[in-house]
C-alpha cells in the first residue's frame, strides 16, 4: 500500500515539472519572444572622453587625405597624408611615393585629385605632394611641438589603414628618442613611439595630441605579420616643421657630410673597431683638405677611424650625421681620429654632400 502511494506521488510530481517545464516553453514562445521591434532605451549623456574623441575626429579627419599611387605594369601603393597649406601642399612618407609614376589624392569630399612629387627628404622618411587641380577649400591640420612631450600622453591616428579610409585609432605615447632607420643607413633621432593601432595605409598621417594638433607623422611599426602589435612610431613634429618648408621651398634639403664614406657597422664590427672606418675620401673634400686618410687593406691599415664628434663618441653613421647635424653646414666640427694607436684631432667643415 504504501508503495504504491509513494509511486502516485512521484507520478504527480512528474506530470507537475513537465507541466511547469511546458508552460516555461509555452510562456517564452507566445509572451517574451521579440518578433517585433525593440523599444529604444535612453541613452543618456556621452562620456566626457567620448565627446572629446568625436570632436577631435570631426575636426581633424577633414585635413587627412588617402593617397594611392601608379608605378605602370607594376602596381601602386596607399598611403595616408595631410594637408599641410591652404594652397595645396600635402605632407605624406618619402616611402608611400616613393618611384610613383602618378600620384592620387582622395580628399575628405571623396573626390580623387592628381598630384606632383615636389620634394622629398628619404632620410627623414618625408615627402611633399601638391594638389594638381584645386577645387575643394582646405583645412591644414593644426601643427603642435613634440619638444615637450610626455610619455603616457593622449594621442590619436587618423588615416587608412588597408585601405580604410578615415580611421581614428587612439593609444598613449608609449616612449620617446627612439631611433628610426630611414635611408643610406641614416636614422631619424627623437622618434615617437605609441601604442595607438598603426598598420599598413596608415604610412604618412598624422598622430595627434587631445587638442587635435600634428605631434607626429607616423611612419612605421615593429611586427612580424605586418599588422599592429601594439609599437608604432612617428617622426616627430619639430622635425616636420623643419623640413617639410624646405621641401616646399627647394624640393630637397641638405644632407650634411664631410666628403667621407665610411664602412656600415656591420664590418666595422667583424673587424673590431670601435668607430668609423673611412673607405674612402672624396677629392676636393673638407675632409680631404683636412689631411684624413681612408684605409688602405692592401696595406693592412685601417687607416684615420673616427670616433668622436666635438667630444661625443659616434659609433655609427646614423649617430656621425646627428652630431654633424647639430654644427650646421659652414661650420666646423673637431673630429677625434684614431689611427695606428696614435689620437689626433682635427677641424673639418661640415657641407652639404647631397
Amino acid at each position: 500500500m504504501n508503495r504504491q502511494r509513494v509511486g502516485i506521488y512521484i507520478l504527480i510530481w512528474l506530470l507537475i515539472l513537465a507541466t511547469i517545464y511546458i508552460g516555461d516553453q509555452f510562456v517564452r514562445d507566445v509572451f517574451l519572444t521579440a518578433d517585433a521591434p525593440r523599444a529604444i532605451t535612453a541613452r543618456g549623456s556621452l562620456a566626457e572622453t567620448e565627446k572629446t574623441n568625436i570632436t577631435l575626429f570631426e575636426r581633424s579627419a577633414p585635413s587627412v587625405v588617402y593617397i594611392f599611387t601608379r608605378n605602370g605594369n607594376k602596381g601602386g601603393g596607399a598611403g595616408s597624408g595631410f594637408v599641410w597649406d591652404s594652397v595645396g601642399h600635402v605632407v605624406t612618407n618619402h616611402h608611400v611615393v616613393k618611384g610613383a609614376r602618378e600620384v592620387l589624392v582622395r580628399m575628405d569630399d571623396g573626390e580623387a585629385v592628381r598630384a606632383t612629387v615636389i620634394g622629398a627628404a628619404p632620410d627623414y622618411d618625408l615627402a611633399v605632394v601638391r594638389l594638381q587641380d584645386l577645387r575643394a577649400v582646405l583645412r591644414p591640420i593644426p601643427v603642435g611641438k613634440s619638444g615637450n612631450l610626455k610619455v603616457g600622453q593622449a594621442v590619436f591616428a587618423i588615416g587608412n589603414p588597408f585601405g580604410l579610409s578615415r580611421t581614428l585609432t587612439t593609444g598613449i605615447i608609449s616612449a620617446l628618442n627612439r631611433r628610426l632607420p630611414t635611408a643610406n643607413n641614416r636614422e631619424v633621432a627623437g622618434v615617437i613611439q605609441t601604442d595607438a593601432a598603426i598598420n599598413p595605409g596608415n604610412s604618412g598621417g598624422p598622430l595627434l595630441d587631445s587638442a587635435g594638433r600634428l605631434i607626429g607623422v607616423n611612419t612605421a611599426i615593429i611586427s612580424g605579420t605586418g599588422s599592429s602589435a601594439g609599437i608604432g612610431f612617428a617622426v616627430p613634429v619639430d622635425i616636420v616643421n623643419s623640413i617639410v618648408p624646405q621641401l616646399i621651398a627647394k624640393g630637397r634639403v641638405p644632407r650634411l657630410g664631410i666628403g667621407v664614406a665610411v664602412l656600415a657597422e656591420e664590418a666595422t664590427a667583424r673587424l673590431g673597431v670601435n668607430g668609423l672606418v673611412i673607405s674612402r675620401v672624396l677629392r676636393g673634400s673638407s675632409a680631404a683638405r683636412a689631411g684624413i686618410r681612408a684605409a688602405d687593406f692592401d696595406g693592412g691599415s685601417f687607416g684615420d677611424v673616427i670616433t668622436h664628434v666635438n667630444g661625443v663618441p659616434v659609433r655609427s653613421i646614423a649617430e656621425f650625421a646627428t652630431e654633424l647635424g647639430k654644427v650646421g653646414i659652414g661650420n666646423k666640427a673637431e673630429l677625434t681620429l684614431v689611427n695606428g694607436g696614435r689620437t689626433r684631432r682635427v677641424l673639418v667643415e661640415v657641407s652639404d654632400i647631397s
